[in-house]
């Protein structure tokens, strides 16, 4: 049963209701001003609430599902996770996750922080959508794959470490190479020996997640068709940072390892927060065996693959 107002006592519920929520007054102050004491204030609160003379509303952002990120987080044991609501497809989606992961980026980041980032067409979609950041050193995670100059693991860093005025370490060689010989030599080299030794000092790192089958992967895109192929009948199901992994989030293919220039996974497991961004049709699965592997601590991704990725944690 609502509480009934009589008229005096509605005119001060609702000026008491005013000061406290719309002023922002402390119930001592009120209680001071009316004459009554503050236990008398709460209760009044709370019978204006009830009355329907006070409705809070919490307004949904349009961008984010917050129960299905909530869903996630709690499904993978992840420190943050953020569904983007229906993004699109295709570039679409690739500007939709990249513009959220530019804004958390921006919400974590501290001054002074060491942040890694890797390189994807998503992860080039977010550096565009930053406008500023705190003042930080900027490393590279992976060697430069094949690909377009925007999508450049190398341009990707240049441009965060401008607008963050700090420091880069680019890497200058490729991902992957054709043998272990040739890649033990390049980490040798002095300066891709002195980004890589800045893997220890990581605050943040920005990674991107790809799909060995169906092939969404610029990692198998570098490839030849038959090595590719090959790995996904050895159980390849996905890769970070190109170190790849099978359906349980175990690490695959030691052949390929010894050939990749780029961050492990042991090193990524030990940086206090790793943020994934990935998503889109086809990705779910090659997320949800990424996640296994307990490197990830925050992921940002669309709400189809949510739902898909919280039905797969419970089976």
């Amino acid at each position: 049963m609502k509480p009934a107002f009589r008229p005096a006592e509605l005119i001060r519920a609702t000026a008491i209701a005013r000061r406290y929520y719309i002023a922002g007054e402390s119930k001592i102050r009120i209680a001071e001003d009316f004459g009554i004491s503050r236990f008398k204030v709460a209760r009044i609160l709370d019978d204006a609430r009830a009355a329907g003379i006070v409705r809070i509303e919490i307004a949904e952002p349009t961008e984010v599902d917050t129960d299905l990120s909530h869903q996630l987080r709690t499904a993978y044991g992840l420190h943050q996770a953020i569904a983007v609501v229906d993004p699109g497809e295709g570039g679409a989606m690739h500007r939709g996750l990249g513009r959220i992961a530019a804004e958390y980026l921006t919400e974590i980041l501290e001054e002074d922080d060491t942040l890694g980032l890797a390189c994807s067409r998503t992860l080039n979609a977010m550096t565009l959508a930053l406008d500023e950041l705190p003042r930080c050193t900027v490393v590279q995670l992976t060697g430069v794959l094949p690909g377009g100059v925007e999508e450049n693991s190398v341009e990707l860093v240049r441009r965060v470490a401008s607008l963050a005025r700090g420091p880069a370490y680019p890497i200058y060689a490729p991902l992957v190479v054709s043998d272990p010989a040739t890649a033990d030599a390049l980490r040798a080299q002095p300066q891709v020996a002195g980004a890589m030794q800045r893997y220890t000092e990581l605050d943040k790192a920005v990674v991107a997640i790809g799909s060995w089958s169906p092939t969404l992967s610029l990692v198998r895109d570098a490839l030849s068709p038959a090595e590719g192929a090959a790995l996904e009948r050895d159980g390849v199901q996905a890769e970070v940072c190109a170190r790849t992994v099978d359906v349980h989030g175990t690490p695959t293919a030691p052949e390929l390892t010894s050939r990749i220039i780029a961050i492990t996974l042991e090193q990524l497991r030990d940086v206090p927060e790793v943020v994934a961004v990935a998503g889109g049709a086809g990705k779910a699965q090659a997320i949800h065996s990424v996640l296994k592997t307990g490197v990830v601590s925050s992921l940002v991704t669309d709400t189809t693959t949510a739902r898909t990725l919280i039905e797969a944690a419970v089976l």
